[in-house]
């Protein structure tokens, strides 16, 4: 599906949770099929989800973010980070709630705007998977 894409750019401040964040914008600018373009920032603690694995481990450091990619959709976000610790050790996986920023999150958002995304369980995965849709005009 083609479609032309909106832009939206804007800063998390220390103390914000990184997920609570993105989706207050998401909500605020009402995307409906976004992605997360480009970030720079920093972290004090990330609360991720390492694959294949059912619940999530809490860090605790000084973590420069080094990617953070996506899908964002009117329900939430299905988000990948990963982080360089105090001494460059990189870990990365799901964003959970409680990555909270550190000094800064800086953030541009792509929106598509003739498209919609949303989630439907898939018998493959066994998960609700993304589903790609035209928006209603």
């Amino acid at each position: 599906m083609n479609s032309h894409a909106r832009f939206i750019a804007f800063r998390l401040l220390p103390g914000d949770d990184l997920l609570e964040g993105v989706s207050r914008h998401v909500s605020t600018h009402q995307i409906k099929a976004g992605w997360i373009a480009g970030v720079v920032g920093s972290l004090s603690r990330a609360s991720l989800r390492f694959a294949a694995q059912a619940e999530r481990t809490l860090l605790e450091d000084t973590f420069e973010i080094i990617a953070l990619s996506g899908t964002l959709d009117a329900e939430g976000a299905h988000l990948h980070l990963s982080v360089a610790d105090s001494q460059g050790v990189m870990l990365g996986g799901h964003v959970m709630p409680g990555c909270i920023v550190r000094t800064t999150c800086e953030l541009v958002v792509g929106d598509l705007e003739s498209i919609s995304f949303h989630r439907a369980p898939c018998p493959l995965s066994g998960y609700d998977e993304l589903v790609v849709s035209s928006r209603n005009p």
